[in-house]
């Protein structure tokens, strides 16, 4: 709690210096002029998964700041790729931003040679939101009970690990592992966190490399055992599953993260106002209270620092993706 006040009091501070705290956001003509006029989110994804979440939990409080509707648009498929076009050709006008992340953002410039956007120029940043811890998890019964153990494994005998889907960040995490500890193991890819899940538990893979929101559930049942988890401290819930560093991989923390983006040239002013609104919802303690539960760490950033936050998460997802030689298609 003390550390996002503290975020949170650095925004207002860097806030102050454009003129809009205490301004209201939008001078009271703006926001006539604009109140017709919804602000449109598109999610590069189906309803109900995690980008869905924090999109629909900051459109709700973001409304009253904005003086504008705020509705969200799903536009799933494509590795979050067809929503994230949609929004790059949108007009630059305040009217559409796109809430992206690690993948449609950073590493699917590295994975593919036709990429219709260019995750940095044709965007501009507007705020970094939250992260999510990714975890190696294996099934309950699996015979290996640390990473030190499954890497034996994997260096004596074949293994198989899942994905979410091919080009995914599970993905690239996991073949991280493998190409690092010189591992024998094959790739199966899903369609979904669901039944890269569900396989797993059954036993069908020997691991996967998840969001852990997405198994801290079935961790915390026993129906799957974590071996490590990529945060920077054992998680209070989970005390027993050691972090990366601990379980002696510090280069399995790798973070989901989440960013709203605007279209390239899409005016400052605007950038700002939807920054401070959304940042201001972020930090109410309704809505941290139900992001903290669906699993994500709140971890804000003004337009600035979240656009050099970007350019050094491409790069690492650069390097990520030439050591390990994943795309989009397998």
């Amino acid at each position: 709690m003390q550390r996002r006040t503290l975020l949170l009091s650095g925004l207002h501070s860097g806030l102050a210096a454009t003129g809009l705290v205490g301004t209201g956001l939008a001078r009271p003509g703006l926001a006539r002029a604009q109140a017709a006029t919804p602000l449109r989110i598109i999610v590069p994804a189906p309803p109900g998964g995690p980008t869905d979440i924090l999109a629909r939990a900051l459109a709700e409080r973001a409304q009253p700041a904005l003086g504008r509707p705020v509705v969200v648009d799903n536009r799933a498929g494509a590795g979050g790729i067809i929503g994230t076009e949609a929004a790059a050709r949108s007009a630059p006008d305040g009217d559409t931003i796109v809430l992206g992340h690690n993948q449609t953002h950073a590493s699917n410039q590295a994975m593919m040679a036709r990429l219709p956007y260019h995750v940095s120029e044709s965007f501009a940043p507007v705020a970094k939101l939250a992260t999510v811890h990714h975890a190696l998890v294996v099934p309950a019964n699996s015979p290996s009970a640390s990473l030190a153990a499954l890497i034996a494994r994997g260096k004596q005998g074949r293994l198989t690990y899942a994905s979410s889907q091919a080009g995914s960040a599970s993905h690239v995490i996991a073949e991280t592992l493998v190409r690092r500890e010189k591992l024998d193991a094959t790739h199966v890819p899903y369609r979904g966190a669901a039944p890269a899940a569900t396989d797993t538990v059954a036993g069908i893979v020997d691991f996967y490399i998840a969001t852990f929101p997405s198994v801290a559930g079935l961790v915390r049942d026993g129906r799957l055992r974590a071996l490590e988890i990529g945060a920077p401290a054992r998680l209070a819930d989970f005390p027993d599953v050691p972090t990366a560093a601990e379980a002696g991989a510090p280069y399995l923390a790798v973070d989901a993260w989440f960013g709203l983006f605007a279209p390239a040239g899409t005016p400052d002013a605007a950038i700002q106002r939807i920054a401070r609104a959304m940042l201001d919802a972020l930090g109410e303690a309704e809505v941290e209270a139900r992001l903290m539960a669906a699993g994500f760490t709140l971890d804000p950033l003004l337009p600035a620092p979240f656009g050099a936050f970007q350019r050094q998460e491409i790069a690492r997802w650069a390097e990520m993706v030439k050591l390990t030689g994943v795309t989009m298609e397998g």
